[in-house]
């Protein structure tokens, strides 16, 4: 069981550092006025008339989030089997 939460927390880790390689921002589609929660990486930016939120990540984000993703995921492979 710890084996495949392992592997799965790190395939998770690994597949967000993939999509960070590849994106530049996330616009996000807001329909209605709320406190987005989320502090960071998550500002607000005006698009057009209305004011969005955004995910800018840092660089250094997709190389760090593949990097943990893969070690979790070499240490999954390593847990010994229990029978």
């Amino acid at each position: 069981m710890l084996r495949s939460a392992c592997f799965a927390a790190g395939l998770f880790l690994g597949l967000w550092g993939v999509a960070f390689l590849g994106i530049d921002k996330l616009v996000m589609h807001e329909p209605e006025e709320r406190d987005p929660g989320i502090r960071g990486m998550l500002a607000k930016q005006v698009v057009g008339r209305e004011s969005r939120p955004i995910i800018d990540p840092p660089e250094w984000a997709a190389f760090t989030l593949l990097s943990i993703g893969s070690v979790t995921m070499l240490y999954s492979v390593a847990i010994p089997k229990h029978n």
